[in-house]
């Protein structure tokens, strides 16, 4: 049954530009390596100031891509996400609820 989710994350802000896009990229892969079709462009929203720190950080990087795919597939690509060393946060939502 393919589903419709967004997930967005946090990326450490050390990173440059131009890693955040192949770090995007990359995230991206991960889902369509596991049968995901993205919907919509990855939307790059930038450095912002974090609600509350983590890890003693006070800015990250948000990046916010929509998909559909197996539930499956998205649980792993929370899973990856967690994984990530260079993803503070990340929130996976399920659009069909």
């Amino acid at each position: 049954m393919i589903t419709d989710y967004e997930v967005t994350y946090i990326m450490r802000p050390t990173l440059e530009e131009s890693e955040i896009d192949v770090r995007a990229d990359q995230v991206a892969e991960i889902l369509k390596a596991n049968g995901g079709e993205l919907v919509g462009e990855l939307e790059k929203m930038g450095k912002r100031r974090l609600a509350y720190e983590i890890d003693d950080v006070r800015e990250g990087y948000y990046v916010v891509m929509k998909f559909k795919s197996e539930p499956a597939a998205a649980k792993e690509l929370d899973r990856q996400l967690r994984l990530n060393e260079d993803v503070m946060r990340a929130l996976l939502i399920n659009l069909n609820d």
